[in-house]
């Protein structure tokens, strides 16, 4: 009958919002005035949305998208499915709630389940922290069975810590791997969502003891990693309007690896070329390393691929040398001019 000790039911405050809280939904909703069943709970009085997540649930229909993601270079990463148990999930309704959450000046507080309570079988909800949608990819889309069975489209938000919070981390809240290898066929990634306001900093103080190195930070992400974020998925977007125009048919592909957490995901892939193309935001020796790696690890993975094509698409022309790089790898160079996109078609 208690929360984190001694606190009675239903008399949480914002002030006992502290990560590492363990409490129940129904406590949460007689504090905030949001709902106890969904996933994704608006508190619009409250000026909040809870997000509830329970890896386990989404691991039993045949997915496992959610949980602790690998930490990238802007820091700390969490996963979350979007609401919709059935059919194609859409940037709507509970999910638009999200989405809008820092325009609307409402706080996105993140729970994660933490064992059900007997008898009764309600689940306990522990308190991981106030997040922030990621402002350069608020959410990906991935394939993934809905209740019934049926593959569809899966929103999969991306959550960062809000600036000066330390998330309640445990190891049980990584990303649980993968139990087989699969492969299914997905849209090309041409979506370029909406760049996400940050919302301001609330007044609250923060103990030392929860704040962390601005380097975990979503605030620290800069403006032109934002914008070369986006560029990629202009570039893609502009790259399959040109295919579409020429008759060709494109899509990705979604490789699951067996013992390991997440998602491949390559950029595009021509049917009617039977090529692989990875894109890049930023034309630099840097970026287009990496892209060769990453064909590298597509290109194991794709069906026929003794001759399957691979091409890396950039917004400009690389140097010489850059150029050189590419075709001693057997990796064929597509780059946007004003005229079109030079390097097509492929050679």
């Amino acid at each position: 009958m208690s929360v984190a000790g001694s606190r009675v039911f239903g008399m949480l405050t914002t002030a006992d919002l502290v990560p590492g809280l363990v409490t129940m939904r129904d406590d949460i909703a007689a504090a905030f005035g949001c709902g106890t069943f969904q996933g994704i709970e608006p508190a619009s009085a409250a000026k909040k949305v809870f997000v509830y997540s329970d890896p386990a649930a989404g691991e039993e229909y045949g997915y496992t998208f959610d949980g602790r993601g690998e930490d990238d270079e802007f820091g700390p990463l969490y996963l979350y499915t979007g609401a919709g148990a059935n059919g194609p999930q859409t940037p709507t309704g509970r999910n638009s709630s999200l989405l809008t959450a820092a325009e609307k000046g409402r706080e996105v507080h993140l729970f994660v389940a933490h064992g059900a309570v007997s008898p009764g079988g309600a689940m306990r909800q522990r308190y991981v922290g106030q997040m922030v949608l990621d402002p350069i990819t608020p959410y990906v889309v991935r394939r993934g069975p809905g209740k019934d069975g049926v593959m569809r489209d899966v929103l999969v938000f991306r959550f960062r810590p809000a600036p000066g919070t330390t998330p309640a981390w445990t190891e049980a809240d990584k990303q649980p791997p993968a139990t087989k290898t699969t492969m299914e066929i997905t849209d090309p990634a041409v979506m370029v969502p909406a760049p996400i306001v940050l919302p301001k900093q609330s007044g609250a103080k923060v103990k030392k003891t929860e704040q962390h190195s601005t380097a975990e930070t979503v605030a620290e992400i800069p403006a032109s990693q934002r914008k070369v974020k986006r560029r990629e998925g202009e570039l893609v977007k502009a790259f399959v309007a040109h295919l579409t125009a020429a008759g060709h048919e494109t899509h990705s592909f979604q490789f699951t690896i067996a013992g390991e957490p997440g998602t491949l995901t390559p950029d595009l892939y021509d049917v009617n070329d039977h090529a692989l193309y990875e894109a890049k935001g930023l034309t630099t020796r840097a970026n287009v390393r990496m892209a060769i790696g990453q064909l590298a690890d597509y290109r194991r993975r794709v069906p026929d691929n003794k001759t399957l094509r691979v091409a890396v698409l950039l917004p400009t022309a690389p140097t010489p040398d850059v150029r050189e790089l590419l075709e001693e790898q057997n990796i064929a160079l597509v780059y946007q001019t004003d005229e079109g996109f030079a390097g097509w078609p492929l050679a």
